[in-house]
């Protein structure tokens, strides 16, 4: 692998974040397996979550950070009024199953989306933008959960898991401010939403939530180095990428079911290359709302 280098400038993929640049599809993949390869940790398959971004230029902060201003009071006002005008559509009785379905449906949360596979990650890091560079980044989740305050780690001991479930960290905290307050120092916990329709299903999705709206999954990537993997793609890799993902069926057409994504694919297909203002074309996991992915979001 070639030597690592800053990926990004003023908001790069982390304003200092140190990636690998790889040279090709192969490298790549090597590369991924290596990281992602058990390590002692009792779970029997990877405890890689990953994310990508379409160019080194974004960033992982939260879509409720991008109001603006005080925007972490606005966070209460903004779950209940999703849950009081989406009361047709009802998740599950947990906050943590309407935070999940208001991001799948882009309100703004504290929440990041990821994905368990690298190769839906990587579609996301290579449906768009094609001059540009692309980022990959995953994170060993087990070693995240190991930092956990103590009542969110016995739960996942108690369970087993690798990641908790809405249900899981509803048992021990039913809140948001519940959440925050389980410890004085900031951390970052990972989870699976509910299947809420085949989109989430088919790319594996995982989401992460901080214990402050203030915090950002930016910050503590750069206070836990150790715990992460990030590799940018140049733009000849990036399109190496995108063509064994196309041959792979990793397309727009397999990963936003409907005929969005069925439309995005075609529209990609057939203008390979050429789509440099593209900020939609499949980039976005929710499949809406091309602004979105300007905000650094793999997942909305």
């Amino acid at each position: 692998m070639n030597g690592p280098r800053m990926a990004g400038a003023e908001e790069g993929s982390g304003a200092g974040m140190k990636t690998d640049v790889v040279s090709s599809w192969r490298e790549l993949d090597d590369a991924i397996a290596e990281a992602s390869r058990p390590r002692d940790t009792g779970h029997a398959h990877s405890a890689m979550v990953f994310r990508g971004l379409a160019r080194a230029s974004y960033t992982h902060v939260s879509s409720l950070s991008r109001l603006r201003g005080d925007y972490a009071a606005l966070e209460p006002h903004l779950v209940r009024n999703f849950r009081k005008y989406a009361h047709r559509r009802r998740p599950g009785p947990a906050v943590w199953d309407w935070l999940a379905l208001g991001q799948h449906h882009g309100l703004p949360t504290r929440l990041l989306d990821w994905t368990f596979s690298p190769l839906v990650a990587l579609h996301f890091a290579t449906a768009s933008w094609p001059r540009d560079d692309a980022v990959l980044l995953g994170v060993d989740c087990h070693g995240a959960h190991r930092l956990l305050p103590e009542p969110l780690r016995a739960e996942l001991d108690r369970e087993g898991a690798l990641l908790f479930t809405t249900e899981m960290l509803a048992a021990v905290a039913g809140d948001l401010p519940s959440f925050d307050r389980l410890s004085g120092e900031p951390f970052v916990a990972f989870f699976e939403p509910p299947s809420l329709d085949e989109r989430v299903v088919n790319q594996s999705s995982v989401l992460s939530v901080t214990s402050r709206p203030e915090f950002q999954v930016q910050e503590w990537l750069e206070d836990h180095p150790e715990l992460w993997r990030a590799w940018t793609l140049p733009p000849a890799v990036k399109a190496e990428v995108r063509e064994r993902l196309d041959q792979a069926g990793v397309t727009e057409r397999v990963l936003l079911p409907g005929l969005d994504g069925l439309a995005a694919w075609l529209r990609r297909y057939y203008t390979p290359g050429t789509a440099e203002d593209d900020t939609q074309g499949g980039a976005s996991m929710s499949g809406a709302d091309a602004d979105r992915q300007e905000e650094g979001r793999m997942g909305a």
